[in-house]
Parts: structure tokens; sequence; C-alpha cells
């Protein structure tokens, strides 16, 4: 029995993904776990890894091909098989489909360690911004601006293209959603367009060339007006004028309901994602703040005497410190590792904690899986290894898709405060800033402490405010008694 394997979605606006590279060959022998591919999205380049174990007996998928979520890329079995007998992969092995990507967001190690982000969390995948073309002038529009003074152009009549065979299937058209969207705010017939895909699928890349062709500059010629003259208009001075040879009209502006669906210029898929998906959120999500602040005192103190005798892989970062008390304050407050639907909140089994990178193009946000079951000195070498691997394209889909709650922080760039936009569809994210000096009051008298201010940024849907100041206080009570986070 062979299996199939498909373009995985990461994140719910994600409709599909590029093939980058194949790193199995036809013949193969894969187990379970090995990387097959990497694959790019908006975001950032992930790996894709075997669910199943068997021989590749076809790649279906080339690479450079965009391909639609849900669509085979390759088949997995035995090489006896024909490559036609397949089975589709059980449902609890395939990536669990998202609400909503996972974004890129802000957070840094600390004070002293080199920052990993700025900015807010941006969705790890998304689908860059679509482009609107005009819909096509119809007879009846002719005519409308001939009679404004504009002269049509003559052109003989032709035929409505068909669909191609290739691209349908029982009658029905074989679009990828993104490319039916796109040709259906550029005002195109997708029957007309043919497809690049498998079995003939339109893909976005078929209906975006063929936008491009209807778009195309046409050379200046000379028109002659197809009906009597009409009042006078700039484009006609003299309404008595029989009708003449005038230069075709200029191309119409995009009005503004169009303009809005343009991508902004300039703006890279990245920022681009990064716009939807933070309007997305307060759109949304209702958002309630709270803010606290954390003496680290002994946490700083503590996180000393571990990096005394520690490697370089095993050094505890003041981010470590907040990513495994956030684990703990979440085990004890499991509605904040919830997410919000009609059907009523979603509690997630593991404490997946996303915490932002900075890469040379954007900011994305992987998370540190399982959090609740691993150490410090665990999550601190993870935590590097994300980095690095972040940085060098090589994030697992779980990774870079499954996180549950997220942390912002600034701290490595003298921020006091950070007040963090949710990243869907989370409950919740904990903004950070730098770990400063102030005078306290403690037991009477003025000293000096190291300060830390929190800004819990949380789902009223999913939660209420009282439910918030309890767990936001449950990080601060771990933070100033530090001894809990080396169990």
């Amino acid at each position: 029995m062979a299996f199939e394997v498909t373009m995985p979605q990461m994140g719910a606006d994600m409709t599909e993904g590029t093939l980058l590279h194949w790193l199995k060959n036809v013949g193969d022998v894969i187990a379970r776990g090995d990387i097959l591919a990497e694959i790019e999205t908006d975001k950032a380049t992930v790996e894709l890894e075997a669910y199943e174990a068997g021989t590749l007996i076809k790649q279906v998928a080339g690479e450079g091909d965009v391909v639609p979520v849900g669509d085979v890329i390759a088949l997995l079995g035995d090489p006896a098989e024909t490559p036609h007998a397949v089975q589709p992969l059980p449902a609890a092995e395939t990536p669990p489909r998202r609400t909503l990507e996972p974004e890129a967001k802000p957070v840094s190690n600390d004070l002293n360690d080199a920052p990993l982000a700025t900015g807010v969390p941006v969705a790890a995948s998304v689908v860059a911004a679509d482009t609107l073309e005009p819909t096509a002038v119809t007879p009846a529009a002719e005519t409308t601006a001939a009679s404004a003074g504009i002269a049509a152009a003559k052109r003989p009549a032709t035929a409505v293209p068909q669909a191609s065979q290739g691209s349908l299937s029982n009658g029905r058209l074989r679009i990828s959603p993104v490319a039916k969207r796109i040709a259906t705010e550029a005002g195109l017939d997708a029957a007309t367009v043919t497809g690049s895909g498998p079995d003939g699928r339109i893909l976005r890349r078929d209906v975006e060339a063929a936008v491009a062709a209807k778009t195309a500059p046409a050379a200046p010629t000379e028109v002659t007006a197809k009906t009597a003259p009409a009042a006078p208009t700039e484009a006609t001075p003299n309404p008595t004028a029989t009708p003449a040879t005038v230069a075709p009209p200029a191309p119409a502006t995009p009005t503004a309901a169009a303009a809005q669906v343009l991508p902004p210029a300039g703006l890279s898929k990245i920022r681009q994602a990064i716009a939807r998906r933070m309007t997305l959120s307060k759109q949304t999500q209702p958002h309630y703040y709270l803010t606290l602040d954390i003496d680290m005192t002994a946490a700083m103190n503590f996180r000393e005497q571990l990096n005394a005798s520690a490697s370089e892989t095993q050094r505890v970062s003041v981010n470590d410190l907040i990513v495994k008390a956030c684990a703990i304050a979440l085990e004890r407050h499991p509605k904040f590792n919830a997410e919000f639907s009609e059907a009523g909140l979603k509690m997630h089994e593991r404490i997946n904690i996303d915490i932002g990178i900075a890469l040379d193009d954007g900011l994305i946000a992987p998370a540190i899986l399982d959090c609740g079951r691993k150490s410090l000195g665990h999550i601190a070498t993870e935590s590097k290894d994300l980095v690095a691997r972040a940085k060098s394209g090589h994030l697992r889909v779980d990774e870079y898709s499954e996180g549950t709650f997220t942390i912002t922080n600034l701290g490595a760039y003298g921020v006091e405060a950070l007040i963090g936009i949710i990243n869907p569809p989370q409950a919740a994210i904990l903004g950070v800033g730098s770990v400063m000096a102030q005078p306290v009051a403690r037991d009477g008298q003025i000293v000096v402490a190291q300060v830390m201010k929190v800004a819990l940024s949380a789902d009223h849907r999913v939660s209420d405010g009282a439910e918030g100041a309890r767990f936001i206080k449950e990080i601060q009570g771990v933070l100033e008694n530090p001894a809990s986070l080396a169990l």
C-alpha cells in the first residue's frame, strides 16, 4: 500500500507552499522522521518530515513548484507497487491544521545576550498579498465610453476560450484556492487559463501569467469612434465635429476599493504577512492588558550561579528563565494555553512556547515544544539550537506551526516595557522589557533591585481580567523565587 505525502498546512491562511529542494531521491528507503524535502512559505524555510516509512516511489512535485496545501507531492510505499495505488496518510499523522499561522515575534535572550528579534509577533506561515486587476471592458462599457466622447477600438468578435480539458474534472474546474481568488479579483475568467499543475490543475503562477499577459500595454494605435458625437468633454472639445481619429484613452486609475486590495508597494512578503496577521488579531480578538513589575534580583543571581559551571550550550539566558516560568504558570492556568473557537475553547495538551527570531528579511517565531516536560537546562539548549536552525532554514513543520503561547522580548534593547499583539489563534502573549536596576522599597528601606516589567495581552473571549491577574502573578512568583525553575 502506497501513501500520499501532501503539502502540509502551517497556519489556516496558508494555501500553498514552494517545494525548494528534494533531499531524498526516488528509490531511497525512508524511515519515519526522515526529512524528505525543504518547503518555503512566506515566512521561512521548513523541513518536510516523513510520517510513514517506505520507499520513495514517485516525486509528484518538482523543485520550484508552487503546490496548494493538501496536494500530493510524493508517494511512499513498496517499490513493487504502481504509483497509482495510493492511500492517504492517516489523519492523526498529518500535521494539525491551525486556525492561523504562527507569526514572527520579537524575542531576545536578555540584556547581555545578542538580540534575537524585534517588533511584534508575526505568523510563520502566510500567503503573500494578492494583486487586483481592473475588470475587462465589456461592449456595453465601450458604448458608454464612446457616448462620453472617448472613441473605442474596433475589433473583430472572438469566441470565448474554453477551459482546457486537463483543467476540468467531472465538469468542475481544477484550480487552487489562491489561484481562483487572484483570477476573481483580476476579473479574469479562470476557464480560459491553461493549468500547469498535476492533471492540468490551474496554479497561482498560471493565473498570474495570464493576468500579466492581459494587462501588458499595447502599442499605441489610432482608433475610430463608433457612435454619434456627444456632449462636450475634455476628450471631445468640439461637439459638432464629425467622427475623427483620436488618441486612445489613458488607462483607468484603480478605484479606492481596488487600491485597498493591492499589496503596498515595496513591502516584502514577510512584512505583508505581519500587516495581515496583526490587523486580523486586533479586529477579531478583543485584547485586555495587564502590566506588572517583577523583582529579578534573585533570578539573576540564580542564573549567574548556574552559568558559572555550565557549558556554552547549557548557559541559561534571561529569556530561558522566562520560558520555563511561563511553562510552569501555564500548567497551573491552562486556559492561557488554549484557543477560542465557535465550538468552544480548545485546550492544548502540550505547552509549546513561541520565541521570536530575527532573520535578514523579517521575523519568525518557532516554538520550543513540550516546555512543560523539559528542564531549564534542556530549554536553554533547545533554544540555541532552534535559533541556529531557523537562521539556516532547517525548522521542522511542527516547530513552525504548533505554538500555543508566545513570549515577545525586547530586553536586549533596553526597552522598559513592551505590550504585544496576540498571535492568532493563541489566547495570550507576554511582552517582556529589560532587566533594569531600580530603587525599590523593601522592609521599610530603599534598596536597588533588578526589576523587569512584563505585560500580558490576553483574549477576552478566553479569559477575564481576574484570571489574567492570577496568571501573571504566578509568573512573578516563580521568577522571584527561582528555586522551582530547577525542578
